[in-house]
């Protein structure tokens, strides 16, 4: 048995998500059917984590067991032949036995784009949050300081029914390493990297950080939100489509 690691990007526009879903296009039930078709075997590959409905990844890390012999390098060629254009392997590697993807992962970095401009090119609006509308910048890179250390965000996480399943409890504790806006040309990008995050906790954190940037909220409540731990207390979720998983680190 060989223990297969591999690196793997895609466009979440049209996928119901990365998780296997009844009737639904996702991004891992696709990629079973592909190495299904490669191996002969039915695998259900595990990634380093769940990504949304229009979430998309630069380099998500999954991980499955296979009996082929087929050599890595061919496998990357072989999968791609027979996954769609917007899943794309970037690498196969051989791991060791228990090496996971997620419960290997020792931290993640995530990206988040908005449009600036007043017009976002039909070319990007699946791949960004158009928002055009005027924004205290300055006031939502001083808010996004704020969340990092070990803390409780609990404000920042939606309702997870895969979680707690199996009776053990569960803890909403997180360490956010760095989290900062920067400009990008027309685009205002977030990139928080952390040892790992709760159910749309990202798309929760940009919702709240627009509210600052609107002047509904000052940076200095950052801190009574997380001291809340109360989902109400926060800003709307941003949309799907500006968030990345850019990187995974072992």
């Amino acid at each position: 048995m060989r223990n297969l690691k591999l690196i793997l990007s895609y466009d979440g526009s049209e996928f119901a998500g990365w998780q296997v879903q009844p009737g639904d296009a996702t991004v891992q039930g696709t990629l079973a059917s592909a190495i299904g078709r490669v191996t002969g075997e039915k695998v259900l590959p595990q990634g380093s984590g769940r990504t949304d409905a229009g979430v998309h990844a630069l380099a998500q890390v999954v991980t499955f067991v296979t009996e082929s012999s087929v050599p890595t390098m061919n496998f990357v060629k072989a999968l791609n032949d027979v996954l769609p254009a917007s899943v794309r392997v970037l690498e196969v590697t051989e791991a060791a036995a228990d090496f996971h993807a997620r419960h290997s992962a020792r931290a993640k970095t995530y990206r988040y784009r908005i449009y600036r401009a007043a017009i976002c090119p039909p070319f990007l609006a699946r791949y960004v949050w158009h928002y055009p509308y005027p924004l205290d910048e300055p006031a939502i890179v001083r808010a996004a300081e704020l969340v990092e250390g070990e803390r409780d965000f609990t404000s920042f996480a939606a309702v997870d029914p895969e979680r707690g399943r199996q009776g053990v409890p569960v803890s909403n504790l997180r360490r956010i390493f760095s989290s900062s806006w920067d400009r990008r040309g027309e685009e205002f990008v977030y990139t928080v990297r952390g040892s790992g995050f709760l159910h749309h906790m990202v798309r929760n954190l940009v919702g709240t950080f627009i509210l600052v940037g609107k002047e509904t909220l000052q940076p200095e409540d950052l801190t009574r939100i997380l001291e809340a731990r109360n989902r109400s207390a926060a800003g709307a979720t941003a949309l799907a489509s500006g968030l990345y998983l850019v990187n995974v680190e072992y």
